[in-house]
């Protein structure tokens, strides 16, 4: 294996904590504060408009406001692919930072300026940005990798992003900034670390792929490289150019939207790609994982399983957790969750793609089937909470075997260089429309459904298993090009 280059190591980490964690930070951030910012609202709206919402017209505003954050990340995933390929993965991300600090801005500034329309607009710009990191961060570091790191590297947009989320709720805390006169600051907290991280940015490399598949420039694409390997590793770099040049000679595929979607040897891996993304976000993540706190109801000492990414839904009841320890065991999950995650590098590096996705979506489907069952019947077995919450932890604990972090970036191993923005892309917007979609379902489903909210997502990990069995190549220390033919007949194709 090639040694890593302190460039490479430098990169990762700085648009890892400069634009990764950004974008968990600002999905975590908006719940903990959401009593203090809808007070907020809806006392700026009397000043200024002589007028007072409802309580049916506080929670249609406060939607608006967590939801406008989505339909920018899924506005900024499709614009992915024109501006990754037009301007560079580079200065996609440089662009994605430009979008946190103005977002940064107009949160820090709207209290003061008793400006509700400062804060909504603020959440779509964070929202366009972190669409565009989720769709180009995996690509570039991808990109900048050699084969045997490049899985490595490309979870490192998943580890961030549940980062930022637990640091979201860490400054989030009310012994920190989630108070009423401290609320702003929590949300715009962030800003130091998409500073700090992008003052080094002048020395960044642009994708060596990108400039000489995409741009034609083999120069630049050497001068990088060199950057990146050393100049010690002349061999390396001179047989990634080789393979540089063979893709760039294949013309067959197109890099726009209606090529990649019409060719037909692209269905089958575009079709992965966009199923698990979109099936990361139906896997039930969002309901019963690190967004989820436990809060006890004083009057019965029930036990709310609250989901807490959006919307504070009671889920099942009786457990044992005080009021004052809700945020704490909320932040618990969170931590099991990064730190399970933290793995995701070794496990990429050493695990085929194959074993892992299907390990961890039959065990999610098995563990969501349990919490089902058991929410079902926690009212008469008293044990049941117990077990309930054991459910939650394993389904977190396998979520990040493959679920999280494979979907980042199996598109940068599926797809060789020009079609993979787009992939890319169609990808994230999955990811956000699918996350959509459970932000604003989840809680009307629940009221329906009770405890069997859970077996659509139950459902959709056992669709995830069967198509990872009979269609995902194994892409562990093999390039794109060797893995597209065995996909290219879509579901004629027959894995070998």
């Amino acid at each position: 294996k090639p040694p890593w280059s302190m460039l490479l190591l430098l990169v990762a980490f700085a648009t890892t904590l400069g634009a990764a964690v950004p974008t968990g930070y600002c999905i975590g951030v908006i719940n903990s504060p959401a009593t203090l910012m809808k007070e907020w609202c809806n006392q700026t709206i009397h000043e200024k408009y002589g007028g007072s919402l409802s309580s049916g017209g506080l929670d249609i505003l406060w939607s608006s406001i967590v939801s406008i954050f989505l339909v920018g990340g899924a506005i900024g995933s499709l614009g992915g692919a024109g501006l990754a390929n037009k301007f560079g993965r580079k200065v996609c991300l440089l662009i994605c930072a430009g979008l946190f600090i103005i977002g940064a801005l107009l949160f820090f500034f709207c209290r003061a300026a008793s400006s509700v329309e400062m804060l909504i607009l603020g959440r779509l710009i964070v929202g366009l940005s972190s669409g565009l990191v989720t769709a180009t961060l995996p690509m570039y570091l991808a990109e900048l990798a050699p084969a045997a790191q490049r899985g490595t590297l490309g979870v490192f947009c998943g580890v961030g992003v549940t980062g930022g989320v637990v640091v979201a709720q860490v400054c989030s805390l009310a012994d920190i900034f989630g108070t009423e006169d401290l609320w702003h600051y929590a949300l715009s907290a962030y800003l130091v670390l998409v500073v700090v991280c992008y003052l080094p940015a002048i020395v960044f490399p642009e994708s060596p792929k990108f400039l000489y598949v995409m741009k034609g420039n083999s120069e630049a694409a050497r001068r990088e490289l060199l950057r990146l390997r050393g100049k010690k590793a002349s061999k390396l770099v001179e047989l990634e150019i080789a393979e540089m040049e063979a893709e760039s000679n294949d013309n067959s595929q197109g890099s726009g939207f209606c090529d990649v979607l019409r060719d037909p040897r692209l269905l089958m891996p575009l079709i992965i790609v966009c199923s698990f993304q979109g099936g990361q976000q139906l896997s039930g993540i969002n309901a019963v994982s690190i967004y989820n706190s436990y809060v006890l109801n004083g009057s019965n000492g029930a036990l709310f399983l609250t989901q807490i990414f959006y919307y504070s839904v009671s889920i099942f009841t009786k457990a044992g957790f005080s009021e004052a320890n809700a945020q704490w065991a909320n932040l618990g999950a969170g931590c099991l969750n990064l730190t399970i995650s933290l793995l995701g590098p070794l496990l990429m590096a050493t695990c085929r793609r194959r074993t892992l996705m299907m390990l961890s979506s039959s065990l999610c489907a098995v563990f969501l089937f349990c919490i089902a069952f058991v929410l079902n019947y926690i009212e008469s077995v008293s044990w049941f909470a117990w077990a309930c919450i054991v459910c939650i932890m394993g389904y977190i604990f396998f979520y990040q075997f493959g679920l999280g972090p494979i979907p980042y970036f199996i598109g940068s191993e599926l797809f060789e260089v020009a079609p993979r923005s787009v992939a890319m892309s169609m990808g994230s917007l999955a990811s956000w429309t699918c996350n959509f979609i459970i932000g604003m379902a989840f809680p009307s489903l629940q009221s329906a459904w009770g405890a069997f909210v859970f077996l659509p997502f139950s459902v959709t990990c056992v669709l995830l298993f069967l198509l990872t069995k009979f269609y995902l190549p194994e892409t562990l220390g093999r390039d794109p090009s060797d893995v597209a033919p065995l996909v290219a007949k879509g579901f004629r194709s027959k894995l070998k």
